[in-house]
């Protein structure tokens, strides 16, 4: 008899695992476990009752490099060649991106003339803070926080703070701090290690406005919690792809809420209601980018826990855990976003990566 696998979580690492392991030359029993309704995690589209096109999560995948590669590969594998919407690299929102600082929107700079200067809101040209940290001595810390180092090589503007199952081998595509309550007792200084990756939720606001107008074009522009400490950023949709508007079109946007607003809610056990997201984020809409009319739709969705956050000694956890599961032989191999890079790409090359390794073929392959 042929060896079980069991994959748990069916989000997109857990599903392209599965994907994965299914097209072996000898492919063993794939059981997916997913503890929710859907499949897909925190990937999800809904159609509005125009017919618009809201994204209650990650909303498209960047296709350079290896990693771009790959997935584009597996999506002509899949038969979806046809359901991609590709951005040129000419369009807006390929090329434009802004933060909103001191009350008004600043363009990202981009191209060579663009990192040569100083571009407010930044206070140092970031061409020289790039040369500058190539030829820094490294630090005697094994790593530094995000906070941390870009404050301190591009200027204070850019930090943005704050089941009974029989199977040979088990793929966990869940998030860590829930799979360290799962280990048995012997599996002791793994789930220690596991239990210290945490996330942090985010609130995702869709709004639809009818006859509305962006004062800028591009992708989208991100808020530093000096700024607001609720607001992540906002997503311009329309932008994008103007053909997900419904019928008669209205203006998209996706309000991000999050950071140490939201985190001091949940400490105190505060109600975190539907009413309340939807009330921050048309405000943010209105101050930031002028939308100042009353949205015509609007979905609001809480997503607990859904961003891993890597801290200080994020990659010694990792090399112990590993370490830890050679050493007992344990069949059990660690995948999704806890661990090596949060991105869709990366979570699907997370599930790709996990497969090989219970096949026993080469992962960079």
């Amino acid at each position: 008899m042929g060896r079980t696998v069991v994959v748990l979580g069916g989000g997109i690492s857990g599903l392209a695992a599965s994907y994965h392991l299914s097209r072996a030359p000898c492919p063993p029993k794939v059981v997916l476990v997913e503890g929710s309704e859907r499949l897909g995690g925190w990937i999800r589209s809904v159609r509005g009752p125009d017919g618009a096109v809201f994204e209650l999560g990650p909303r498209g995948i960047r296709p350079a490099g290896v990693l771009g590669a790959r997935t584009l590969l597996m999506v002509s594998e899949l038969g979806l060649d046809s359901e991609v919407l590709p951005v040129r690299g000419d369009h807006a929102a390929a090329q434009n991106r802004f933060l909103y600082v001191g009350g008004a929107l600043h363009a990202l700079p981009s191209g060579i003339r663009g990192l040569l200067r100083p571009s407010p809101p930044f206070s140092k040209p970031l061409f020289w803070a790039g040369l500058k940290e190539l030829t820094t001595p490294r630090g005697k810390d094994p790593d530094e926080t995000v906070h941390s180092f870009t404050e301190r090589r591009l200027g204070p503007e850019v930090s943005l703070g704050d089941s009974n199952l029989e199977a040979d081998h088990i793929i966990s595509a869940i998030p860590a701090s829930v799979l360290s309550k799962l280990l048995p007792a012997e599996a002791a200084p793994l789930a220690r290690a596991l239990s210290t990756i945490t996330a942090v939720s985010v609130a995702v606001v869709n709004l639809q406005y009818r006859g509305a107008r962006l004062p800028v074009q591009g992708f989208g522009h991100l808020v530093p919690s000096s700024e607001d400490p609720g607001i992540l950023g906002i997503v311009y949709d329309s932008v994008a792809f103007p053909e997900q508007d419904g019928s008669p079109p209205g203006l998209r946007v996706t309000v991000m809420l999050g950071g140490s607003w939201l985190q001091t809610l949940e400490a105190r056990g505060s109600v975190l209601s539907q009413e309340l997201f939807q009330k921050e984020a048309e405000k943010a809409a209105a101050t930031q980018l002028g939308l100042k009319e009353p949205p015509s739709h609007c979905l609001v969705h809480l997503h607990k826990n859904c961003i891993p956050q890597y801290t200080l000694g994020h990659w010694q956890k990792l090399e112990s855990a590993t370490q830890f599961l050679a050493a007992q032989k344990l069949p059990l191999t660690l995948a999704g976003a806890s661990y090596e890079g949060v991105a869709v790409n990366d979570c699907i090359e997370s599930g790709r990566q996990a497969a090989a390794r219970v096949l026993g073929t080469e992962p960079n392959s």
